[in-house]
């Protein structure tokens, strides 16, 4: 094996999702360590996100079936690889660090673990990553959608909830249980990711999650609404999964929290309005709101800097005086999101100036 291998592996997962920039300390270094045996590292480098069996992987790499098999079914265990089963057929990927082996390690995180992520962050992602615009997007919670517009049903929380009905599981957020293991953790629910089809597979066959009915999905997603978490789905109309997020946890938020203008990192077509004549002052909003954005203003009255409202609707549902309400934008100002989750992925990786196209093909290794 190379001696740099955890450096070119370090490159790899750069390419990817949001990236996995290097930093001064070198703690990603660390963290690739504690993941990944360098037999593994070497694995993922001549994976892509392409779904492949592992006939395919060994063919191309000139290596046995089955000895490739049993490890790429190890690394998907390990959170390393995403595993696809269809019948008898297996496939596996390269997943990115986020979203990818930083959620996968919801089973074997530790304290140790937890404080590597955390150092991670907030120098590499909080630092430098706050540049960059987040793969997920937010959408606003069903109650503080008015009734005269509708939104479309990716937009609609209830809806990607009953559109997966048929294959939905539901683990812990692996963020507040990060948090958690370094003594910095809110009080808000735990489990209340959503995960659909094939990613939900993955996490119930690793005793990450389990299956839920629509019943049972949409009193947990009633829970997170009154808690003030925010509704994230993956970019895409036809979106993995749903986060239910806050602003304390979550390292999407509290990356879009630090930045002057959270509005322009993420995907929201909404936006919080008040009622100056209405609004009694009362601050519940301010509590409410996970990005900063409300402010009381003179004559205690709430002000929002549409430079930092993220388009939830969280101050909207429990503002008993019915000041604060959720506006669509403009059809000039929407974005509507790509229909698949690897057009994310590839938007994200011209945007950041990088390819999809592992290093080594690149190389032609």
């Amino acid at each position: 094996m190379p001696e740099d291998i955890f450096r070119q592996l370090q490159e790899q997962l750069d390419q990817y999702s949001i990236g996995f920039p290097a930093t001064e300390s070198g703690v990603e270094i660390k963290i690739l360590k504690t993941l990944f045996t360098e037999e593994e590292a070497w694995m993922y480098l001549h994976m892509s996100l392409m779904l492949e069996t592992p006939e395919s992987v060994g063919s191309r790499l000139k290596l046995v079936s089955q000895q490739v098999a049993t490890r790429l079914d190890e690394m998907a265990e390990k959170g390393l690889l995403f595993r696809v089963r269809k019948g008898a057929e297996v496939k596996y990927g390269a997943a990115p660090f986020v979203v990818g082996i930083y959620e996968f390690q919801l089973k074997t995180m530790d304290a140790g673990l937890a404080r590597l992520f955390e150092d991670y962050f907030e120098e590499a992602f909080t630092e430098q990553g706050a540049r960059q615009v987040v793969p997920m997007r937010t959408i606003p919670v069903n109650k503080s959608i008015g009734v005269s517009w509708k939104v479309a049903p990716y937009e609609d929380a209830r809806e990607i909830i009953k559109s997966k009905k048929d294959r939905l599981a539901v683990a812990n957020c692996i963020c507040r249980v990060q948090q958690g293991l370094l003594e910095q953790s809110c009080e808000k629910p735990l489990e209340v990711c959503f995960l659909a089809g094939s990613h939900g597979a993955y996490y119930v066959e690793r005793g990450m999650g389990r299956w839920v009915t629509e019943d049972e999905a949409l009193a947990i997603l009633e829970k997170c609404q009154e808690a003030g978490l925010v509704p994230q789905p993956f970019n895409a109309v036809n979106p993995g999964g749903l986060c239910n997020c806050c602003g304390d946890c979550c390292g999407m938020l509290r990356t879009l929290k630090k930045h002057p203008r959270p509005v322009d990192m993420v995907v929201t077509n909404h936006y919080a309005v008040v009622d100056d004549d209405a609004c009694v002052g009362c601050g519940i909003c301010l509590d409410r709101c996970q990005m900063d954005a409300i402010i009381m203003g003179d004559e205690d009255i709430a002000q929002v800097d549409l430079n930092r409202c993220i388009g939830c609707g969280l101050c909207v549902t429990t503002c008993e005086a019915e000041a604060m309400t959720l506006q669509p934008k403009s059809s000039e100002e929407r974005r509507e999101p790509p229909a698949k989750a690897q057009l994310t992925l590839m938007e994200l990786a011209r945007k950041r100036g990088k390819s999809l196209v592992p290093l080594a093909v690149m190389r032609g290794e």
